[in-house]
């Protein structure tokens, strides 16, 4: 019976803007230093990067914090549109993906045609990135109450 061979993906090249970098990284190695393997995977990540400028043409299709990445993974569907948040600022919208989960560590610095493996649970997956939109500077984000206090500016009901 003959052996099935693996094929392995190469890594493809990333990059991180100057103002994400800083961040990502004390984000990274404080994660890691707790043992968390998803920081341990950032940080390897970051260690490869190339440290690219704010300001460019090139970066319309890098994912960075705060884009909008349409991306399918293994290969299949179905595609997802997820944007690429910090971790404090994914909340219960499940359109927001924390940059360290394993799926936002692999999309941090691809581009538009990048294929990138990760792990979940001890299994090998591949994103692909389909389609990267920049969030636009002027967008507002909807008021969040504080923790464990819903936000009602309704006085309720008066006595007449």
């Amino acid at each position: 019976m003959k052996q099935k061979e693996c094929a392995v993906l190469p890594l493809p090249k990333i990059a991180l803007t100057a103002s994400d970098y800083p961040r990502l990284e004390q984000l990274a190695r404080r994660a890691a230093q707790k043992g968390d393997l998803d920081g341990i995977f950032l940080i390897s990540e970051i260690n490869r990067a190339d440290i690219v400028p704010d300001e460019g043409n090139d970066l319309r299709s890098l994912v960075t914090v705060g884009s909008w990445v349409t991306c399918c993974t293994n290969w299949g569907v179905p595609r997802r549109t997820v944007q690429l948040v910090w971790p404090e600022e994914c909340w219960s919208n499940p359109d927001s993906l924390s940059v360290l989960t394993p799926l936002g560590a692999a999309l941090i610095g691809l581009q538009v045609g990048d294929q990138m493996p990760y792990f979940v649970a001890g299994c090998l997956n591949v994103v692909r990135v389909q389609h990267v939109t920049q969030s636009s500077p002027n967008v507002v984000p909807l008021f969040r109450a504080p923790r464990g206090k819903p936000f009602d500016d309704d006085p309720g009901p008066t006595a007449a």
